[in-house]
């Protein structure tokens, strides 16, 4: 006891200055010698999912949803990607289940599924999409989420989607409107029906000069003609359909039409 005495006298004779780091690391030290308590282990509540599977979960049933619509609305390239999407999601928790439960009997439902894209059927696609959601119902009760029932979508909760095929909308659209002068296609045997001599769309996109927004300006224009001698009549076209058209330009610039 004396000793410690000792000390505090000493420290007290020292500048101010030196007081206050001696207390300090005083301090310091006394906090790292304190017997520290151990974290708590990150343990998910009994009975809850594992936070991966969950996350898992939820981008699946955003691709099944995106998937329907595709697949009624004839978008069938988008429908590809999004069971192919489907496809690796599901490879992903093939392991079979405790409760008997396998995601390969998914997956075989699945493959009907892809099957009637291919064949570009939607009478057959809308049976094998219903065929896998159940799949994916069954799946869910026998692993003790049968509350987690999910159904063919209703309304779409991508307003910011277009499922439509707007590619293939354009040419549709092209080949209606401007197809009795121009080569619509990226055929190279096409020819115009009235034999006019005007540009085949492909030449027109793959022009140095080619912009979206310069084709988007120039169909939106009021006047009657348009061109540079005003011998092409204007189509007259909506929004929404001069978006397909761009569309379709985009993709045959970037060789992706059909």
């Amino acid at each position: 006891m004396t000793g410690d005495w000792t000390a505090i006298l000493i420290i007290m004779t020292e500048k101010p200055g030196k007081i206050l780091r001696t207390l300090l690391l005083g301090t310091i030290l006394a906090t790292f010698s304190l017997p520290s308590e151990a974290a708590p282990p990150d343990v998910a509540p009994a009975g809850s999912q594992p936070s991966a599977l969950s996350d898992l979960m939820i981008r699946l049933q955003f691709q099944h949803i995106k998937l329907w619509f595709a697949g009624r609305l004839n978008n069938w390239s988008l429908a590809t990607y999004e069971a192919q999407q489907i496809d690796a999601s599901l490879k992903t928790t093939s392991k079979p289940s405790p409760g008997g439960a396998d995601a390969n009997r998914a997956i075989e439902k699945l493959q009907a599924v892809r099957e009637a894209i291919q064949s570009l059927d939607v009478s057959a696609f809308t049976q094998a999409y219903s065929a896998l959601t159940n799949e994916c119902n069954g799946c869910h009760r026998a692993n003790g989420y049968a509350s987690i029932t999910i159904q063919v979508p209703v309304n779409s909760p991508f307003p910011d989607q277009l499922f439509t095929d707007q590619v293939a909308d354009g040419r549709a659209l092209a080949n209606a409107s401007c197809g009795g002068c121009h080569v619509v296609s990226d055929g190279a045997k096409d020819t115009p029906a009235s034999g006019f001599p005007a540009p085949r769309f492909v030449e027109i996109s793959k022009r140095a000069s080619f912009s979206a927004d310069g084709l988007r300006q120039y169909l939106m224009s009021g006047h009657r003609r348009l061109g540079p001698d005003q011998a092409m009549p204007n189509p007259r076209l909506a929004d929404y359909q001069i978006e397909a058209i761009v569309a379709y330009f985009e993709a045959l610039r970037a060789g992706g039409a059909r």
